[in-house]
């Protein structure tokens, strides 16, 4: 297992075991660690200058999220990625989106319209800049705000750990040529309903945009089996 990747904890906030939970978190969804590397609780102690107590606690975390597979006394590595858990995932997304997006087109204030709005431009700006990694980061927060403007704290929690397996898979799309300007399409219909304060309208656009993505993916299995779990 190559280590290099990890982000330094020291520039991250929390405990301890949050800080190294946290870089090898990013590791994993960012497919730095891809599925089926083994983690080695030394070399991530040695990196990161900590002790294994704190590593073991994100660890445990890690593999309490699904992304990690704690095999006793033998390895510990992250998981495969699961079409079946990819798909749950999507139908519960889709779920959480489309009942957001609903309640925020009924909702909506002028200042988390503003706020969309300006994500928006972001988005097109990233794109006509060639800037994929700058858009996923910008998409990511697009769909973020939406959560976050339910009203509904735990929203954005749940929407988090229900994305996981999406966002691992999502990488190996990567540049995806052609699609973030067609994303950013779909956004835009999504914030248009939105200011038109149309949650149907709203609802239509953010299951058309998701389902680009799953479409997307369903053929990886066949494209990267190394990377998946057998059936």
């Amino acid at each position: 297992m190559s280590t290099q990747n990890l982000t330094n904890i020291e520039d991250l906030s929390g405990s301890l075991a949050q800080r190294v939970y946290q870089s090898l978190h990013e590791a994993i969804l960012s497919m730095d660690y891809p599925p089926g590397t083994i983690l080695r609780k030394g070399a991530i102690c040695e990196q990161l200058g900590v002790s294994r107590s704190p590593v073991s606690e994100a660890i445990a975390r890690l593999s309490a999220d699904g992304l990690v597979d704690v095999i006793p006394q033998s390895a510990t590595k992250v998981s495969c990625l699961s079409m079946d858990e990819i798909r749950e995932a999507s139908f519960l997304r889709e779920a959480l989106e489309l009942a957001a997006v609903s309640r925020v087109a009924e909702r909506r204030s002028d200042e988390q319209l503003t706020q969309l709005t300006r994500n928006l431009r972001l988005q097109e700006l990233l794109v006509d800049d060639g800037d994929f990694a700058g858009f996923y980061a910008a998409d990511e927060e697009f769909h973020a705000l939406l959560m976050e403007f339910t009203g509904f704290p735990g929203v954005s929690s749940v929407a988090a750990s229900v994305s996981l397996q999406l966002k691992r898979a999502r990488m190996l799309l990567l540049p995806e040529a052609g699609r973030p300007a067609e994303a950013v399409k779909e956004h835009k219909a999504v914030v248009d309903a939105i200011r038109a304060s149309d949650p149907g309208a709203a609802q239509a656009a953010m299951k058309h945009h998701l389902g680009q993505l799953i479409s997307q993916i369903e053929p990886l299995e066949n494209q990267h089996p190394d990377l998946f779990r057998s059936r």
